[in-house]
């Protein structure tokens, strides 16, 4: 078993579902909750946002019973603002906090939040601390190797992360000025593994796609669970699909066209339940491609599925897939 903190007890190989900015919200987790993501966090929430009493900030601290174990990550860059809001968040009762340390996007790396803490490490170990302190909750971490390939490092950040109190750190296996291209490189995140020092959980994280790439890793770095997140946007079934190849040592055949319709559904159901019927309906069509990725001849019922702004439309449309029986 895997323990983050006291009283969060997980599986042995823990499958994580990433934070992810506009994709992690309570609709798609529960998707991938129901297909086997064992801890799962929310989308990032900004400090600052919180602070002022945002409304988008605040929504996103929306989770529920079904979900658990869930974190609530956030990401800012001044310290006091970042503790605040830890005593905030730790209100809505999550199982625990994450820090996001390891966002690359200009927005928030250009603000001194997210990857761009890589860059001062004190200052990233003093926000650490006082977000710890802030909270009875466990904290935990997600970051990358380091900014660039002249100044990898995360060996110096997960031990001095450890000493002042985080109970699990996520590394994506990439620096800041990769973004997401490239091959993510493990090396650092075995080597961290191995590390005599380090007692608490390190999870990986970065081009995981597939059970066969998940067994691999897995082997290789000995990593205590994986972090998985663009694989399962659109396919919630790479979860179990791992699972199922990690006990068998046999790949499930991919899902139909009928069940891919069934539960893109699903996850419609829940939006329009979550965001309201507008809102939902137009956050949707973000997600059709991805579900029906390789689906011969889908281009115009995805240009249907993306336009009618009707939601019985989309229902119909989705259940008149759900009876064909094509398997891709």
């Amino acid at each position: 078993m895997i323990k983050i903190g006291e009283h969060i007890i997980l599986k042995d190989f823990p499958l994580i579902l990433a934070p992810m900015e506009d994709v992690s919200d309570p609709p798609f987790r529960k998707v991938c909750k129901q297909h086997g993501a064992d801890l799962m966090y929310t989308e990032f929430i900004s400090s600052e946002g919180l602070i002022r009493d945002a409304a988008q900030s605040k929504k996103k601290l929306d989770i529920f019973e079904y979900e658990r174990p869930i974190g609530i990550q956030l990401f800012g860059s001044d310290i006091d603002t970042m503790a605040e809001c830890a005593r905030i968040a730790t209100a809505v009762n999550p199982d625990l906090i994450d820090i996001n340390y390891g966002c690359p996007v200009k927005a928030v790396a250009c603000k001194g939040a997210g990857a761009a803490l890589l860059k001062d490490i004190p200052l990233m170990v003093k926000m650490t601390e006082a977000v710890v302190k802030a909270t009875h909750l466990p904290v935990t971490a997600k970051t990358r190797l380091g900014w660039d390939d002249t100044s990898k490092n995360i060996e110096e950040v997960a031990e001095r992360l450890q000493d002042i109190g985080i109970k699990a750190l996520t590394i994506h296996g990439r620096t800041r000025v990769q973004m997401y291209k490239g091959q993510a490189d493990w090396s650092l995140i075995g080597k961290i593994k191995e590390n005599p020092r380090i007692t608490i959980p390190i999870f990986g994280n970065g081009d995981i796609d597939s059970p066969t790439k998940a067994l691999e890793y897995k082997n290789r770095y000995g990593v205590d669970g994986i972090m998985i997140g663009r694989a399962a946007i659109g396919y919630p079934w790479i979860f179990n699909e791992i699972k199922h190849f990690f006990k068998n040592h046999q790949l499930l055949p991919p899902p139909s066209l009928s069940e891919r319709a069934r539960v893109c559904l699903e996850h419609f159901e829940f939006a329009l339940q979550w965001k309201g019927e507008k809102q939902g309906l137009l956050e949707m069509r973000k997600h059709y491609g991805n579900y029906f990725k390789s689906i011969p001849f889908f281009k115009e019922t995805k240009q249907k599925l993306c336009t009618t702004d009707s939601p019985q439309a989309v229902r119909d449309i989705l259940l008149q897939l759900q009876i064909k029986d094509l398997v891709l």
